[in-house]
C-alpha cells in the first residue's frame, strides 16, 4: 500500500465501533435530513480510518507509523 498504519489494533477497533455508532445514531436522531446525512458521512469516515488503520489527522500531527 502507499501508506503505513499509524494506529494500533485496539484504537482501530474503537474507531470502527464509534464510527458505526455515530452513523446509526445520527440517522436515527436526525433522519434523512442534511444534518443527519452529514453526521452519518462523518461517522463512516471515522470508521474507515479505523478499518484501514491510518488516520491522516494523526499523521499531520507527527504520529509515527507503527511497526
Amino acid at each position: 500500500m502507499w501508506f503505513r498504519k499509524n494506529m494500533k489494533r485496539p484504537e482501530s477497533l474503537l474507531r470502527i465501533a464509534a464510527g458505526l455508532a455515530m452513523a446509526a445514531v445520527s440517522l436515527w436522531w436526525q433522519g434523512a435530513s442534511p444534518l443527519g446525512l452529514a453526521l452519518a458521512a462523518a461517522g463512516v469516515g471515522i470508521g474507515l480510518t479505523g478499518a484501514f488503520g491510518y488516520c491522516p489527522a494523526c499523521a499531520m500531527m507527527g504520529r509515527q507509523p507503527t511497526e
